[in-house]
């Protein structure tokens, strides 16, 4: 087996807090082993079109803390052509770069896999805020969304209470309502709306607020993930039907920002050093995850093909304590 002398890392998608401290681990594995580390910028649009640096370990100080990514992310249209692909490999070799590490969600898992198959060996790891990939149990930024997410909705009720009002609050997630679901229980949420379980507005609003008023409360959270949609007109529904001022919050990309907390600087940190450990032997085509609290690899095959369930039975959990 040949030498690994030098890898690329990039970072694809959508940003996630802890995917600076997943670069640094990388970098200062790498150079501690004796391997040069190439920084892509902008996900596969800079390896496309051969936008990379060569980091030393300066390049990594003082970043643990930061949100976002130092390395910069962008979608990229062309990497989903043949042609795209070509001209990744065609850079790859002109770097000498002799194996990649991914960072981001599905779709970034995606390109690593066609870069794989196209002789470049891959190693990936997720960072999403949405925790949505099925064959991790946790993924990089979610723990930290949370957070923000808890604190905007805390903040929110403050000024619920004081004017008795109810708030609808959109998080993101996409399709998948584990942030909404997570979230929801930390705030308290009166009720928690996903795709993953079939809502009906008279049982699971305004039921429960009438059933809730009747103990004397007068505010409401209703916690609403993205991929439902139509808080504002869910909030004006509210309104008309119960006569509670009601107002709709989009929370946003505010959720993909900030300082990363504890448990995502440290499973990163974790993960991109196990990635460095991967590349160095010569084994690509992986997926670096967390499995009951631990950090294993598992191939890219698998990883895509599987599908995270919703855990209704928290979700049923929620809705009890909610009253």
């Amino acid at each position: 087996m040949a030498k690994v002398a030098t890898i690329g890392i990039l970072t694809s998608g959508g940003d996630a807090p802890g995917m600076n401290a997943a670069i640094r681990a990388v970098v200062r594995t790498a150079i501690n082993r004796g391997i040069r580390v190439m920084g892509i910028r902008r996900g596969y649009n800079g390896l496309i079109n051969g936008d990379m640096f060569e980091m030393n370990l300066r390049s990594v100080s003082d970043i643990i803390h930061r949100g976002g990514t130092v390395l910069y992310t962008a979608r990229c249209p062309e990497f989903k052509t043949q042609e795209g692909i070509d001209k990744a490999v065609k850079v790859c070799r002109e770097y000498e770069i002799d194996g990649l590490v991914v960072i981001g969600g599905d779709g970034s898992f995606r390109g690593a896999r066609d870069l794989s198959l196209n002789g470049i060996p891959c190693v990936a790891m997720p960072g999403t805020i949405d925790n949505d990939i099925g064959a991790s149990d946790y993924t990089i930024g979610f723990d930290t969304a949370l957070n923000t997410v808890m604190e905007m909705v805390d903040r929110l009720r403050d000024t619920c209470q004081s004017h008795d009002r109810c708030s609808v609050v959109e998080v993101m997630g996409r399709h998948a309502g584990y942030l909404a679901l997570h979230a929801g229980i930390a705030v308290g949420a009166t009720a928690i709306i996903v795709n993953e379980v079939p809502f009906d507005i008279e049982r699971d609003i305004f039921d429960v607020m009438k059933r809730t008023a009747l103990t004397g409360k007068k505010h409401y959270i209703i916690v609403v993930s993205e991929g439902v949609g139509g808080v504002a007109e869910l909030a004006k529904k509210i309104e008309e039907r119960t006569g509670v001022e009601t107002r709709a919050t989009v929370l946003g990309h505010v959720q993909r920002g900030g300082t990363p907390t504890v448990r995502d600087r440290y499973l990163a940190s974790l993960s991109g050093y196990h990635c460095v450990e991967l590349l160095e032997k010569g084994i690509g085509n992986r997926v670096v995850v967390v499995k009951d609290d631990k950090i294993v690899d598992i191939d890219i095959y698998e990883a895509l093909n599987t599908k995270k369930p919703y855990p209704l039975d928290i979700h049923m959990l929620a809705k009890e304590i909610s009253i």
